[in-house]
């Protein structure tokens, strides 16, 4: 026999009854019934219901296992009564009577409980997360999880892909985000960078003629944590193309995502035609430009229905320049009730509040209610229903300014309207490429110029489109947006030098600073270096979709807190003054 077992604990059914068997696993729970005590005991794979009676010659030694000691026991399959049946678990036909018990492992008082749902500060579970993992619902986001990975790779091989490693550490480059510097200890005073992304290392590898690559790439970012984003590291599904345009990558990677979200959805609808809606487009109607697409609101400009009106408020900010109202429509949202609601959430993130007109049955025909449609007449009121496709019953709410200083509030009243009025499907994944970036962008308060997106991707129009306005300038960039995330980024990367060095000549970098911080690449595109584009998907945000949790530490083995620490491990941590010696650096201490 086998020192630890003969099957998991899913594997036994009735026809194993009369059969010796070796089961190992966790005592999941103990129950005491008149003197025989019962253990659900679990290893990955299942439970299985062992028990003894004061018959068993190990009886005493099964009395002092607690919750989560990790046992082996002998015993005889046996099947429960037809009334004892538990159809919930593929061994619910059965039980073992323990014959034999061995501790392989004893616990202490437990931090937190394994058995149930309770709920638990975070900072606990992350300190002991390896019991954290041991519940039932992280043991199922975590085999998710491989079983993806495992998906896409299948997925990418079979589309004519190979996967190559590139390195880890690597030079610092400008991704968008804060690099972790690595301090060179043959190097004195220079530092190594933790790749942001495998960027210039997988368009070298089209230039080196590779056609197709693809890797499920380690990335390392020093940001600030959000619900859906790592402080430090995260993973994602990189690929690259040579000889391809922008609808070639779409058309690439749409098989392997919608795949993959059939697979493991769950049985939710996967829309199957992703729209091309342009950012500026998207900002216009959803207020983000990762739109959640199950919600069928679109905003809409109804600045002429404004301007001049009386209603003072937006009237006079429709006579500075770049302003506009927008209206956000709120079919089934006609009542005052739900109006002030919504009003105070405008407060709540910042704004004065939003105004809004509602339409009510008044027995002889549809009566406009609110400040608004008093301050604007009847004329006006009736334009606005007309244009945005209301009735009875329903409700607009307009914001106004500067699109910057409240398209934000504006997205996110839109994602609360559509889900406090039950307009947005919960049961269906969404897809939308979001196309046309801007590939520039203003600071607000200098006006100066810099990349707005990914530096390294082709302008729409080549050297051309570079000699007028920069805020003008497209870039062939994209993402690809599922229920209001981002889960791929992508564009047709920038191959020529001459068009590279003009490009971030726009955004302040001269050509010698090109040179010295991207100067492999630049070199090697003076070689023939073919068109070639890509995308990344991160594997994260995918797997906290289909797992259905708004939390991405919930789809990670071992993540890091909201402060970027590891409690479990005790990092970062202080370095030792030999370590600090060896790469000859010197900590300065903060300031009190």
């Amino acid at each position: 026999m086998h020192a630890f077992r003969t099957h998991t604990c899913a594997d036994l059914t009735s026809k194993n009854v009369g059969d010796t068997v070796r089961l190992s696993g966790w005592v999941h729970r103990i129950r005491d019934h008149g003197g025989v005590l019962f253990i659900d005991l679990r290893d990955h794979y299942g439970i299985t219901q062992v028990l003894c009676d004061p018959d068993s010659p190990v009886f005493a030694e099964v009395e002092k296992v607690r919750s989560e000691w990790c046992i082996r026991i002998d015993g005889n399959v046996k099947a429960r009564d037809e009334s004892l049946i538990n159809p919930k678990l593929p061994t619910g036909e059965i039980e073992v009577f323990i014959r034999d018990i061995e501790v392989l492992g004893s616990a202490e008082e437990l931090p937190l409980i394994v058995f149930g749902d309770q709920e638990y500060p975070e900072e606990t579970r992350l300190r002991y997360r390896y019991l954290d993992l041991r519940r039932e619902a992280m043991q199922r986001n975590m085999t998710l999880r491989s079983d993806v990975v495992s998906s896409i790779r299948k997925r990418m091989w079979d589309s004519g892909f190979r996967e190559f490693q590139t390195p880890i550490i690597t030079a610092s480059s400008p991704e968008g985000a804060r690099d972790f510097l690595v301090p060179s200890r043959l190097h004195p005073g220079k530092f190594y960078a933790l790749p942001q992304a495998p960027q210039q290392f997988k368009q070298l590898i089209m230039v080196s003629g590779f056609d197709k690559y693809f890797q499920i790439a380690p990335c390392f970012r020093d940001e600030d944590p959000r619900a859906d984003r790592s402080p430090t590291d995260f993973y994602q599904l990189d690929m690259e193309m040579s000889f391809v345009t922008q609808q070639d990558v779409f058309d690439t990677i749409q098989p392997v995502m919608q795949g993959v979200f059939e697979e493991f959805g769950g049985g939710r609808k996967v829309d199957t035609d992703w729209p091309q809606i342009s950012f500026r487009d998207s900002a216009l109607w959803y207020g983000t430009d990762k739109p959640d697409l199950r919600n069928p609101i679109k905003m809409q400009i109804v600045s002429e229905h404004f301007r001049g009106s009386g209603f003072a408020i937006f009237a006079k900010l429709l006579e500075q320049d770049g302003t506009e109202i927008r209206a956000i429509p709120a079919p089934g949202g006609g009542s005052r009730k739900f109006c002030d609601r919504m009003n105070a959430f405008a407060q709540k993130e910042g704004l004065p509040g939003m105004g809004y007109i509602f339409w009510r049955d008044q027995g002889d025909g549809m009566e406009a209610a609110g400040p608004l449609a008093k301050n604007i007449g009847p004329e006006r009121t009736e334009a606005i229903r007309q244009q945005l496709g209301l009735g009875v019953g329903d409700a607009a709410f307009f914001l106004g300014g500067k699109p910057s200083a409240f398209e934000t509030v504006a997205g996110k009243a839109r994602v609360v309207i559509g889900e406090e009025l039950g307009l947005t499907d919960k049961e269906r994944f969404a897809f939308a490429w979001i196309v046309d970036f801007p590939l520039y962008e203003a600071d607000e308060e200098t006006g100066a110029i810099d990349f707005s997106h990914n530096p390294f991707s082709m302008p729409q129009g080549g050297m051309d489109a570079l000699d007028g306005d920069p805020l003008e300038v497209l870039g062939y960039q994209y993402d690809l947006a599922c229920n209001g995330y981002e889960l791929v980024s992508g564009a047709i990367r920038n191959h020529k030098p001459e068009i590279m060095f003009k490009a971030f000549e726009l955004a302040g970098y001269g050509e010698d600073e090109v040179r010295k911080r991207f100067g492999g690449m630049v070199n090697a595109f003076r070689f023939g270096a073919p068109p070639h584009g890509g995308c990344a998907a991160g594997i994260d945000r995918m797997v906290m979709l289909l797992a259905d949790t708004a939390n991405i530490r919930e789809v990670i083995m071992f993540p890091m807190n909201q402060r970027a620490e590891d409690l479990m491990m005790n990092a970062p941590s202080d370095p030792s003054s030999d370590q600090l010696m060896e790469l000859r650096l010197r900590v300065i201490p903060e300031e009190s």
